[in-house]
């Protein structure tokens, strides 16, 4: 029963897939550079009208915001090379004081273990 389920799933997913590679394909998407760009302008063209038909279907309001240009992107003083090597660094110092800080407590717990037993 169970490999039956698992055959069903894997035959819906891998139709699934096929048709999403067939759309792909036949829209343009899989094709140069050139039949891409016109695939997205079909659909910048086709999709709008699309949502616009959905929503009031449906109900909901849509509001358009139209906007010339992207907002700028914010500004980060931060660095992932450097916060790596800091990283890297914290943790190759824990990793060289490690035999230190065992002896240390190996000491320690043996102090508290005597007292115990005074």
């Amino acid at each position: 029963m169970r490999l039956t389920r698992y055959w069903c799933l894997f035959v819906i997913k891998g139709g699934l897939a096929g048709v999403a590679v067939y759309v792909a394909y036949d829209q343009g998407l899989l094709g140069s550079g050139t039949q891409g760009a016109e695939a997205l302008k079909k659909a910048q063209a086709a999709l709008p009208p699309a949502i616009q038909e959905w929503t009031s279907y449906i109900g909901w309001e849509v509001r358009t915001v139209q906007m010339k240009t992207l907002p700028p992107t914010p500004k980060f003083d931060f660095s992932p090379s450097d916060a790596w090597n800091k990283g890297v660094q914290t943790v190759m110092s824990a990793l060289s004081v490690a035999p230190a800080r065992a002896c240390e407590y190996t000491v320690e717990g043996w102090k508290y273990v005597k007292d115990l037993v005074k």
